[in-house]
């Protein structure tokens, strides 16, 4: 059983940086794919970014491509988000979940991974 839990949520304004953390525990380093997927009420899931922690194959949605990135510290289980440049569209719930390596080209468009957080709230203000 993989358990994840998120920090570092909170409100910022247009072109703050925010770094978001995901601790996992019950997790073993044999191919697991972690990522990042935010949602808004009544919208679907979107798949943000994700990495291969047996080699840091690293994927990013188009929305954040260029101003997300995903790092997986694989001693400690800390996978983070820094998000650059952030604007109002940015604000959502962000997850972290953690899925096999063999599923991760397929997060971006389907952020349906087994094990996901209980999501942090990021906002951000114009």
């Amino acid at each position: 059983q993989v358990l994840l839990m998120e920090s570092g949520g909170g409100s910022v304004q247009t072109g703050d940086s925010l770094n978001v953390s995901c601790v996992s525990s019950g997790y073993t380093y044999q191919g697991y794919c972690m990522a990042w997927f935010r949602q808004t009420p009544g919208k679907e899931r979107e798949g943000l970014a994700a990495i291969i922690d047996r080699d840091g194959t690293t994927l990013y949605g188009d929305s954040v491509k260029g101003r997300f990135i995903i790092s997986n510290d694989i001693v400690q289980n800390i996978l983070s988000l820094q998000m650059n440049n952030l604007e109002p569209d940015d604000t959502a719930m962000y997850y972290c979940a953690a899925g096999w390596a063999a599923d991760c080209r397929h997060f971006i468009s389907l952020p349906d991974f087994r094990y996901t957080g209980q999501g942090v709230q990021v906002t951000v203000s114009s």
